[in-house]
C-alpha cells in the first residue's frame, strides 16, 4: 500500500469547508444588515423637538414671516402637546 492513498484532505473534512461556507455567509449577510440600518435612507432631518420647534417659530416671527396672531396660535398649540 502506498502512503500516498489516503493523503490529502479527503472526505472527513467536508464538514469543516461547509461550516467554513456557512460562516463566511452568515458574515455577509448581518454586514448587510448592519449597513442598512446604519446608512441613512434618506436626506431627511429627524424631526424637531418641541424646544426646537419653538425656537424655529421665535426666528420665523423675528423675521417677518409670520404675523403675531399666527404666532401666537402656532405657541400656543405647541405648547398643549
Amino acid at each position: 500500500m502506498d502512503w500516498n492513498d489516503h493523503a490529502g484532505w479527503g472526505s472527513g473534512w467536508g464538514w469543516l469547508m461547509l461550516v467554513m461556507m456557512m460562516v463566511t455567509v452568515a458574515i455577509v449577510v448581518v454586514a448587510v444588515v448592519w449597513l442598512l440600518r446604519v446608512v441613512p435612507r434618506g436626506s431627511q432631518p429627524p424631526p424637531p423637538t418641541a424646544d426646537e420647534a419653538e425656537r424655529i417659530l421665535d426666528q420665523r416671527f423675528a423675521r417677518g414671516e409670520i404675523d403675531s396672531d399666527e404666532y401666537t396660535s402656532r405657541r400656543d398649540l405647541l405648547h398643549r402637546r
